[in-house]
């Protein structure tokens, strides 16, 4: 799960970590009244949305009064920014975050992330800050710094040293850093986030830490013991039909493909999306109905996929064991009848009960197209879509 800059920075706030005074504002007016709420001379106004890449795109800027204020909170608020993460579509701008302004000297980066390749937690920082850390790590990789800490101890005050000469501090920043590292890392792992990242972390004019900006991800399965957490999340910025699917306890990804996926375990699920990659074909979304789907989980799946707008054949592939063959068959059917089938349907099934399902969709009314294998339904979907 995402939150958004302002929620963050209060989730900092509340373990210490350093950051500029701020208010959300979900209009105009309430932008103007934060500004006068923070006083000082000078406020950046950001948009909130679930994406980097926001001053490129128009969406912060400076404001050295008031009425600023008001003109770039009115151009901010309800614009569509296009960012290289909204992707083409772009995103709406619903709610802002005035900030009061900060004397910088020099911007870096700091983020901790889970890395499973070292069974643990990474601290990364850079000298880069207010750059992509994608295209510095493509670009210079060198100015990385990464040191991995262990999940028993925690992040050790060398390892934080470390980071910090290493980011060229000095003096009593050194030990200012030390203390907001090991603050950060705290809030990272008593709030269950999958990423932290502050981009850019300042040193003031005055050898003061602060974060400009900050990033949190959150492990969804960890939100049953992060409730208010979970009160941060923002449906607005979030896929409808991944909603859709998490309502009825289905795993279901959108991607840019134009084949419907619809298969039960995630392990079948990537290896479907894979085989239709091999052929050629480009899959639409990632969908698990999972082991123990029955007739009306399928018919819901069947929905959140024919919803998509640029599917143009679904290709269902079930293995049935738990889940029998003949069941997920009259499920098939019974969410043909009340959606309806405008595009081409491709199924194969394999496992328990398979020659019953087999003839249930072979004596359905409705044109499906039965396949004998994983690689000869991909085949048949791609040639059902001219490919």
């Amino acid at each position: 799960m995402n939150i958004h800059e302002y929620q963050a920075k209060m989730i900092f706030r509340d373990y210490g970590v350093t950051v500029p005074e701020g208010k959300p504002a979900f209009s105009v007016d309430e932008a103007v009244e934060a500004a006068k709420a923070i006083g000082g001379e000078l406020w950046v106004i950001k948009a909130q949305i679930h994406a980097g890449g926001r001053g490129k795109a128009g969406g912060v800027k400076l404001a050295r009064t008031i009425d600023e204020v008001r003109e770039h909170a009115e151009d901010i608020l309800g614009k569509t920014l296009v960012t290289h993460q909204t992707g083409p579509e772009g995103q709406l701008v619903r709610r802002l975050y005035v900030e009061s302004g900060v004397d910088i000297d020099r911007e870096l980066y700091l983020g901790l992330v889970v890395d499973r390749e070292n069974d643990g937690v990474v601290l990364m920082a850079s000298t880069e800050g207010g750059v992509e850390i994608e295209t510095v790590a493509e670009e210079t990789p060198e100015k990385i710094h990464k040191v991995v800490i262990d999940p028993l101890t925690g992040l050790a005050d060398f390892q934080a040293r470390q980071i910090a000469f290493a980011l060229g501090l000095e003096g009593k920043t050194v030990f200012q850093a030390v203390k907001f590292m090991k603050l950060l890392y705290a809030s990272f792992v008593e709030k269950d986030a999958s990423t932290a990242e502050i981009n850019p972390l300042v040193v003031t004019t005055g050898g003061e830490l602060i974060a400009l900006d900050a990033k949190m991800n959150f492990d969804d399965n960890a939100l049953y013991r992060q409730p208010a957490v979970e009160e941060f999340r923002d449906e607005s910025e979030e896929d409808p039909a991944e909603l859709a699917a998490k309502a009825h306890g289905l795993s279901y990804v959108n991607l840019d493909g134009n084949i419907g996926c619809m298969v039960n375990g995630a392990g079948l699920a990537m290896g479907t999306m894979d085989i239709i990659k091999h052929y050629g074909g480009e899959p639409a979304n990632f969908l698990d109905v999972g082991g123990g789907a029955d007739a009306e989980t399928v018919t819901e799946a069947f929905k959140i996929i024919t919803g998509d707008e640029r599917v143009e054949c679904i290709f269902i592939n079930i293995f049935g064991g738990i889940m029998k063959c003949d069941v997920i068959a009259e499920g098939v059917v019974a969410a043909v009848e009340e959606v309806g089938l405008k595009v081409p349907l491709v199924v194969r099934l394999a496992g328990t009960n398979v020659e019953a399902g087999r003839r249930i969709l072979q004596e359905s009314p409705f044109d499906i197209v039965s396949a004998e294998s994983m690689a000869d339904g991909a085949k048949k979907a791609i040639e059902l879509i001219g490919g």
